[in-house]
């Protein structure tokens, strides 16, 4: 499993978020679940402008070995979906915490992500 970036929070759902300030946040899967998964070969996302409920589904990652939901680890407002993504689903297995990245979300809920992880706990979370 690749080194896990400090400047990332992680759910136990496997997703990191990225705070990009303003309520910004970016948000993928971590290379343990890219690897848990597969192969990715295909994504479903949400549409710019939908709403997101912290822990509940807001997509989904279809591999050779199954499909995924992808549980969206904040509340708020999808403000970008990474189109690199739609078009080469690899490359959330090739590069989860840069390329692969999933979606951009505005949120609604103040303090993004503080309820997550560090690297250092999810790290232990994932053994």
């Amino acid at each position: 499993m690749s080194t896990l970036p400090e400047n990332l929070r992680y759910s136990e759902d496997h997703e990191w978020v990225e705070t990009r300030g303003d309520d910004l946040v970016r948000i993928g899967i971590t290379a343990y679940a890219a690897e848990q998964l597969g192969d990715i070969v295909y994504v479903d996302l949400p549409e710019e402008g939908q709403a997101t409920t912290a822990g509940e589904a807001c997509g989904e990652l279809e591999s050779t070995k199954n499909v995924s939901e992808l549980i969206c680890p904040v509340a708020g407002v999808v403000t970008a979906v990474n189109p690199a993504v739609a078009d080469d689903p690899g490359l959330v297995n090739t590069d989860p915490y840069g390329e692969g990245w999933l979606v951009e979300i505005r949120a609604t809920d103040g303090a993004a992500g503080e309820h997550l992880m560090d690297a250092a706990a999810y790290a232990a979370h994932t053994g």
